[in-house]
This record gives structure tokens, sequence and C-alpha cells, in this order.
């Protein structure tokens, strides 16, 4: 029986209207992170479409790491709690390639407002309440980023440094899991600086002494920025590392 409260797409390409409307459910809940969706007959079913053109809209969003096929199980919607998805934005590797073990120290977790630059970067009004956490991450045992968070405040109400330092480890996994709140996409800015004031103190380092500064904004569904995240990253024996296709 088709669902009734789903209008069917009503211009081309189909696929893109279906992943619209799939889109819309995740952003609505129907399906949370690590849940199985529709088959693609139920859903040609309920959009009225052909399978064909579900699948196309259902592999747009695997390519976008959205959902996940799974041979013989079905598609899940993707979740940062799979273990090789947890640290899925941190690009910084080793020069030898060892894996490492990332530890994370909580510095601070405060309530700020978001200023104009911010505002326009969360799409806020300016002097909207956000969240400011500040947090020193270790690679064996050595600090080697400075790590500086803000989020819209509404989306994350609750979130304190017990709740970040309980988690320690992906923020990301965190705000998926106690927040509902997947991310999906970042967009990154690197530049050359010198190490200043707290930061270079918490690094154990000389003032100027070069920095990698890598400043983030992380998306969730609908393209909605929910994270501003500036890393102050030690590259002496370490490096970003990217995979381009």
């Amino acid at each position: 029986m088709i669902d009734k409260g789903y209008s069917s797409p009503s211009y081309k390409p189909l696929y893109d209207q279906i992943k619209v409307l799939l889109t819309q459910s995740l952003i609505g809940g129907e399906w949370r992170p690590g849940d199985m969706i529709p088959s693609e007959i139920e859903l040609a079913s309920r959009y009225k479409v052909s399978q064909g053109t579900v699948r196309k809209a259902i592999d747009a969003l695997a390519s976008e790491n959205i959902l996940i096929r799974r041979q013989g199980k079905g598609t899940f919607v993707a979740t940062h709690n799979a273990e090789d998805a947890k640290l899925r934005f941190l690009r910084l590797t080793s020069a030898d390639g060892q894996k490492e073990v990332l530890n994370n120290e909580l510095i601070s977790c405060t309530k700020s407002k978001a200023d104009a630059r911010m505002a326009q970067i969360l799409d806020l009004k300016a002097g909207a309440s956000t969240i400011e956490v500040k947090r020193l991450l270790s690679f064996s045992g050595r600090p080697l980023i400075y790590d500086h968070i803000i989020v819209p405040a509404n989306p994350f109400k609750g979130l304190n440094g017990a709740r970040v330092e309980e988690a320690n480890g992906s923020m990301y996994s965190m705000y998926e899991s106690q927040f509902g709140v997947r991310m999906i996409r970042a967009e990154e800015r690197l530049t050359a600086v010198g190490a200043k004031g707290e930061v270079a103190k918490a690094l154990g380092l000389p003032l100027n002494e070069p920095l990698l500064s890598i400043e983030r904004v992380s998306f969730t569904y609908g393209d909605k920025p929910m994270e501003w995240r500036l890393g102050l990253c030690v590259t002496d024996n370490h490096h970003y590392m990217n995979e381009l296709e």
C-alpha cells in the first residue's frame, strides 16, 4: 500500500527528487544512524517510481557516505559509531605510517555567543547561544593538536565538559549517539601559522613555532552547518594525509 503522506516527484531527474525525499526522511528522524532503510521495492511503491530510479537515488546517497549498502543484508544509514568511521575527518598521520593511540584532554567547555563571523559560518543570528569546547589531542602520549570547537547550543542541549570527557574519542560519534546529529561532510581550509599564547603552552612549544592550521566546518543532513572547528597541529613528524578521487 502506498504511503499517502508522500507525494510523487513532479520534475526530472526523478532520482534527484527521490534523493531529496530520502534525505527529508533522514532529517525527520524516520531512520536513525545504523538503521536499515526499506527495500528498493518498498521505496519504489511509496514514491510511485521505478525500482531503478530508487536504486540510482540510493547510489547517490551511498557515494556521499550517507547510506551504506551491505551485500545480502540491505541498505543502512551510515554511522560515526562504526569503527572505520570514528576518525573519518582526522587526517594527521605519523611520518612512519604507524597507527597511534589517540587521547583527548579537555581544557574547557563553556557557553558563548556567536559573533558576526561565527553566526555567518553556522547560519545563526548574531548573539545566538553557542557551546565552545577546547581540547588537547595527544598521539601516543605527545600533544599534537589544539582543538577549538564551536557548535550551536540549541541542537546540543546538555553538552558539557563531563560528556566530552566521557566520549574520549570522536566528537562526531558523541554528537550522533547523544544528540541525534550526524555530520556527513566537511569543508576545510589549511594555512601555516605560528604558535601563540595558550596554544604554545598547551602543546609545549616555543612561541611562533610553525603549526598547521586546519579550519573546518562540518555539515549534517540538508547541508546545514553544525560545527566550526580549528585544529592547530604540530607537524614535525606528522603530516596531513588526504586521498583524492
